[in-house]
């Protein structure tokens, strides 16, 4: 009797919350979800904090449940508040995970910091579209009890699937994200990727709501059948826990498998706004470089030898390398015979009708150099950030005076797309430059299967703050769902050698400067969603749509 009255007493507290909630007018209701937005962003990298979704997204279905009901006669005007609710959940949310973009425009603070301002509310404001199409649709399809909690986590999935592909995508900060806290957790990636990921997390944080004063209203005793959803959620979660935990044991137990293959991860920890300054200063850094690319470690005491490869990050040399005969020299100097390079740097490529050093097109490129101090092959970036490294519609906001952040006039071109660069006595690898690892299926060339891929970026736009750990985050996901190592040099951001379970086998943190040595992990049979990609997780939303569209009503009123 006493677990009873307890029990009761308890249904009683949430319901009140979920009916005071779903009561809330107005500014209310706008500040109640754009307060539930922000504090989802604590479940991201770098706090890892996930139950704190467990009672921000039954908030926004408990406000949800006060728009009203989509009657033939008011189902614009209840979309409309629906979709305006999910609009101010998802500007709380991205403001609050995205608010160090604005570093970006103090680099070079006398050109662009006018620009913060618009940067940090506008980008959050544009993207907070799609919560806002999310939950309007999931609105539109409104049940009562968990049937709703699996609507909205349809609904949000496709739109942030869609988030990660209109106009060349921004998939940043996706709710399955949250996952990368539990090594064991993200291992469903492996499976249904990131928006799979986002899906199952919905499905799961959001069940508190099935709490829904509507049906309880029809009901007498303690509510026992209101704990029925949240209980099997949570039980799912342990089992994916429990799935993720055993995998991982099982290829620890087996002993981590190695491809042999030494590699030494360059960290200079370089500041952004020397790189392209006076030639003094361009000497020093290249200096440091190969300095750092050849001298003995605690791990390397006799150094890098001819099976080693070296990445140094994105843009690490300040020079168009492939236009500086004498530094690719002085790399084959530090280099052992059969020892490689991977680096970055922009290409530029002459004007077909003018002279040749006339550059007209530039590329963000990473190139393979070998210990002769040739270029051994070539990779363009494929996936430009927009007003980073290249300006939508250019032509026509040029003359609105919009320019790109990057130092080149115009825009940077893009590349063929993913390619596996094969190399004598070298694993197949696929390259990602910076923001490219973001883009979950998107990063692996159909043929022949990489064996490592390599991310090089420079995060040194973001200083200290949260966005270099949120990418880390993301590159981590990419080796889970491809069953692929990564190999990951940052210029100031976090450096890692991640194993294909997502792991960090060795890393080294912010404002830090150093070299990892380490043995490239082996690849493993390719995953279900190298294979399939986000096939089957459209396939577990169309289960869940029917389930939800037939399933039985728990009570009538």
């Amino acid at each position: 009797m006493r677990f009873e009255n307890g029990l009761a007493a308890a249904v009683y507290r949430i319901e009140r919350i979920a009916a005071e909630l779903a009561e809330l007018r107005g500014w209310r209701r706008a500040l109640a979800a754009c307060l539930a937005g922000a504090l989802s962003t604590l479940a991201l990298p770098p706090y890892g904090f996930l139950p704190i979704l467990f009672v921000t997204f039954p908030v926004l279905v408990w406000l949800l449940d006060g728009v009203g009901e989509p009657t033939r006669s008011r189902r614009r005007r209840v979309m409309w508040r629906a979709g305006l609710l999910g609009w101010w959940f998802g500007f709380g949310y991205f403001f609050m995970g995205l608010y160090w973009v604005g570093h970006a425009f103090l680099v070079e603070a006398e050109k662009f910091a006018f620009l913060l301002p618009l940067a940090v509310t506008l980008l959050p404001a544009g993207l907070a579209l799609f919560t806002a199409a999310a939950v309007a649709l999931a609105r539109l399809f409104w049940f009562r009890g968990y049937r709703r909690v699996a609507v909205l986590a349809i609904a949000w999935t496709i739109f942030e699937w869609l988030r990660g592909h209109v106009l060349t995508g921004f998939p940043w900060n996706m709710i399955g994200q949250s996952f990368t806290a539990s090594d064991a957790l993200m291992q469903a990636g492996a499976m249904v990727g990131a928006y799979g990921l986002t899906f199952i997390a919905l499905l799961v944080i959001a069940s508190p709501a099935a709490f829904d004063s509507r049906v309880r209203a029809a009901q007498r005793g303690p509510g026992v059948e209101l704990f029925a959803a949240p209980a099997i959620a949570l039980a799912g979660l342990a089992l994916i826990w429990l799935g993720g935990a055993a995998r991982i044991s099982a290829a620890d137990f087996a002993a981590p498998a190695e491809s042999g293959t030494s590699i030494r991860i360059v960290h200079p920890n370089t500041p952004f706004a020397d790189n392209w300054n006076d030639s003094d200063r361009v000497l020093a850094i290249i200096g440091q470089l190969l300095r750092m690319s050849r001298e003995p470690t605690p791990d390397r005491p006799d150094g890098i030898d001819g099976g080693t490869i070296v990445v140094w990050p994105e843009n690490a040399v300040p020079v168009l390398l492939a236009r500086e005969p004498y530094v690719l020299s002085a790399i084959g100097r530090v280099l052992p015979t059969g020892a490689k390079l991977i680096v970055g740097s922009n290409r530029g490529e002459a004007d077909a009708e003018g002279p040749a050093n006339h550059l007209r097109v530039f590329y963000n490129s990473l190139y393979v150099v070998d210990s002769a101090g040739a270029i051994a092959a070539t990779y363009d970036k494929h996936h430009l950030v927009p007003f980073g490294e290249y300006v939508p519609l250019r032509h026509l906001l040029g003359r609105l005076g919009l320019r790109k952040l990057v130092q080149f006039q115009g825009s940077f071109e893009t590349g063929p797309g993913p390619v596996t660069i094969e190399l004598p006595d070298t694993p197949p690898v696929s390259p990602l430059i910076c923001y490219e690892v973001i883009f979950p299926g998107g990063i692996v060339a159909p043929g022949t299967r990489p064996q490592w891929l390599v991310n090089i970026t420079n995060d040194a736009w973001f200083g200290g703050s949260i966005g270099p750990h949120q990418h880390l985050s993301q590159a981590r996901l990419r080796a889970v769902e491809q069953g692929l190592p990564l190999v990951r040099s940052a210029n100031s951001g976090i450096s890692a050698m991640i194993d294909p379970y997502g792991r960090l086998v060795k890393s080294l943190p912010l404002d830090t400067q150093g070299v990892i040595d380490a043995t490239l992990p082996a690849a493993l049979q390719p995953t279900l969603y190298a294979r399939l990609g986000d096939a089957f997780l459209a396939l577990l939303l169309i289960a869940t749509a029917f389930a939800a569209a037939f399933g039985r009503e728990p009570l009538k009123r």
